[in-house]
């Protein structure tokens, strides 16, 4: 008898953090295994956020802070907003959080009832869909292509919305695919939206300044989409702060007013360090960060370029994020090396095991054809993942 919770069986594990797990056994059991699975910089936090935590250390910030953030923080985070993204938001609409990962459980616990339908443009970031469910949410899937760059189309988006629509959320740069949706895009689906003003948007811009294009258009900044988006972000990608553990949402303040209330049971205030360095992150000029999207974006040339040079493998030129989502779905009902391929799964463990390079399926972020390699590591071990995984699928079955 299995005394555990049916939330807890029926809860899916990570992908991104098991197939992590797994590369780090391995490492420790000596083998030489090149990590590709985990979104996570590989830049250092940059010095003037350490030493703003280092200040705060010796100013003792070391009392509970409120649950919805401190106040400096919040106003930092508004002027933020106002300066990167055209939005007007007050510090009553600003919720910190631990994390943009728990924002997003918030949101889901506030507005979720259960039956209600969620719309996802897959690929969609792996978590999205285990928390909608843990809701009560039904995660509805919108399939999208290489070929469209993984966005969804305005007629996708009409053809999805039924009276049973509560929201859509989606992510821009995108985890997994890197897909970055224009001002034009973002204006073509909000005039699909204005003719279902019930269903309110998440827009998830954790990746927002790891961006190729030159320009950034929040979905909340399109008339008449303020009051009922919620906009997450978070330091972790941008400022290399993944353990430092600090999301936030922008929202209409009675949504801002009910994650509180769901925080203020559940965890409180999020770290009170992490949140004065916070502070002097969201308070910099965005040009601080040029070296690492530099690198960032040369990385990607360089992946995209080794990944054109492997037959069987397709693969589109992502425009933000650190990542890239090739569609490797040639190999399936192929045998590499006496070991059959039916899906996205057996062939990121056929990589592993035999290229000892871990990816992550598709399958986990809604897109059985792909898997998804991050590039947030050194050049030198990106070509010779790559070239490990080229020598793995190099057969004559593949090439025929």
């Amino acid at each position: 008898m299995n005394p555990l919770s049916d939330r807890i069986n029926n809860l899916s594990t990570s992908q991104t953090l098991a197939m992590a797990a797994k590369a780090r056994e391995l490492k420790a059991a000596g083998i030489d295994i090149i990590s590709l699975s985990l979104g996570e910089p590989d830049f250092n936090t940059p010095d003037f956020i350490k030493e703003a935590a280092i200040q705060a250390i010796h100013d003792n910030y070391s009392s509970y802070p409120p649950v919805e953030g401190y106040l400096e923080l919040k106003e930092a985070i508004c002027k933020k907003f106002k300066r990167d993204n055209g939005l007007d938001y007050k510090p009553s609409q600003i919720v910190v959080s631990t994390g943009a990962k728990q924002s997003l459980y918030n949101i889901a616990q506030v507005m979720i009832n259960p039956g209600d339908e969620v719309i996802l443009p897959a690929p969609y970031w792996v978590s999205y869909y285990e928390i909608i469910k843990m809701a009560g949410g039904v995660p509805v899937e919108v399939p999208t292509s290489i070929e469209s760059d993984f966005k969804i189309t305005p007629e996708q988006l009409e053809a999805t919305i039924t009276p049973g629509t509560k929201m859509m959320w989606f992510s821009s740069p995108c985890n997994p695919s890197g897909s970055v949706y224009s001002k034009e895009e973002l204006t073509a689906l909000v005039a699909v939206l204005e003719k279902h003003p019930s269903v309110y948007v998440v827009s998830d811009e954790i990746y927002e300044h790891i961006n190729f294009t030159g320009s950034y258009c929040s979905i909340a900044s399109i008339p008449g989409m303020l009051d009922r988006t919620i906009t997450v972000n978070g330091v972790a990608k941008a400022f290399a702060m993944t353990g430092w553990r600090i999301g936030y949402i922008g929202a209409p303040e009675f949504i801002a007013k009910a994650c509180t209330k769901m925080q203020g049971q559940v965890t409180s205030g999020a770290n009170t360090i992490a949140q004065r360095a916070t502070i002097a992150a969201v308070e910099a000029d965005p040009t601080v960060l040029k070296h690492m999207v530099q690198a960032f974006q040369q990385r990607r040339d360089l992946v995209v370029g080794l990944i054109k040079q492997i037959p069987g493998m397709k693969i589109n030129v992502p425009e933000g994020a650190f990542y890239v989502f090739p569609d490797v779905s040639a190999f399936f009902g192929k045998t590499l090396r006496g070991t059959l391929i039916n899906n996205a799964d057996d062939f990121a463990m056929y990589l592993l095991a035999e290229a000892n390079v871990a990816t992550v399926t598709g399958d986990a972020f809604g897109n059985p054809n792909c898997i998804r390699f991050s590039y947030a590591t050194s050049d030198d071990l990106l070509k010779e993942a790559l070239h490990r995984i080229k020598e793995a699928v190099a057969t004559s079955e593949v090439l025929a």
